[in-house]
């Protein structure tokens, strides 16, 4: 039986988004090193704040200052911290109740070990050194023992507020294509594509699945399909993805290989992107060690016909 494969992946991209005034606040007050809870119609005090309130849905709006020291209501310790969290040292994970706040704020807390963490035990907040007006302003919590402190009254009304924030979204994972993909991906690096039939519906996966999902049967027949193709839908893109050297505009659109059941992505390229169209035939380009085609090209046949690929757009 073949090796089946597996490669560590990374899934990542920016979130941009915008705050609303409660939001704003509570990231403004962390840089100016000012914790803001939001007030409910009943009077309790949540932190972090949210812009309604989670029982009623009432809108919230009553910004209220909490002290930066605080108590601990649980726990659960990180022995192997990982890339991107608060420290890189082992710390403890902890719930914190602020003096003043109703609810508990989730972050890191330095502690020598286990050992030293219990619910119920004092803490405060250790500021970062430099604040940008994010949650890492708040570099973690630490073990304190000495005066609780006090809100000044700070009415949470800040110069030059942080209105939006960008949030780095990541998913580090290892893939295993399986027994068909890993098939799909040996015969990429012969410059062929090999796809598997359905046995019930004869259709052709490409990529292949290792069964048919409209008919629930495994599939295990190989086909080898294309390499050229119809393009049967595709878009222009406008905006420049991070890490991909390829100057916008650009076409991607989805190629149905001849002898394919269903139409796999590709870019388009040797076209002008306003010339790219449904139905214009196409092959692909390999480049020097390449295990994939690289882009496709149009073949300089006529257009298919829209009958002949209506059923995979």
């Amino acid at each position: 039986m073949p090796e089946v494969l597996k490669a560590p992946l990374v899934v990542e991209f920016p979130f941009t988004r915008s705050l609303g005034p409660v939001q704003s606040a509570f990231l403004t007050g962390l840089r100016e090193r000012v914790v803001l809870g939001v007030r409910t119609g009943d009077g309790r005090v949540l932190v972090p704040p949210v812009e309604y309130d989670p029982v009623t849905a009432e809108e919230l709006s009553d910004l209220v200052e909490v002290a930066p020291t605080g108590t601990v209501t649980t726990w659960a310790w990180n022995p192997a911290p990982r890339r991107g969290q608060p420290l890189t040292t082992p710390f403890a994970w902890v719930l914190v109740r602020l003096d003043g706040a109703d609810t508990a704020l989730l972050h890191a807390l330095d502690a020598p070990g286990p050992a030293a963490v219990h619910t119920g035990m004092p803490v405060r907040i250790r500021w970062a050194g430099e604040r940008t007006g994010a949650i890492t302003d708040v570099a973690c919590f630490e073990p304190y023992d000495g005066r609780r402190a006090e809100p000044t009254g700070h009415t949470g009304e800040f110069e030059d507020p942080v209105t939006g924030i960008v949030a780095a979204a990541r998913l580090d994972y290892t893939y295993s294509p399986g027994r068909a993909q890993t098939a799909y991906i040996n015969a990429l690096s012969g410059r062929r594509t090999v796809g598997e039939r359905c046995p019930s519906c004869r259709k052709v996966y490409v990529p292949p699945r290792g069964a048919c999902p409209t008919c629930g049967v495994a599939t295990s027949e190989q086909v080898e399909v294309g390499p050229r193709g119809t393009v049967t839908t595709f878009c222009i893109v406008n905006i420049k993805a991070k890490n991909l050297d390829i100057e916008v505009p650009y076409v991607y659109a989805h190629i149905a290989l001849d002898g394919a059941g269903l139409a796999l992505h590709g870019r388009i390229g040797g076209i002008p992107y306003d010339e790219v169209r449904m139905g214009l035939r196409v092959e692909p380009v390999w480049t020097d060690d390449a295990r994939y085609p690289d882009h496709y090209r149009p073949t300089g046949e006529p257009d298919a016909d829209y009958d002949t690929y209506k059923e995979l757009l």
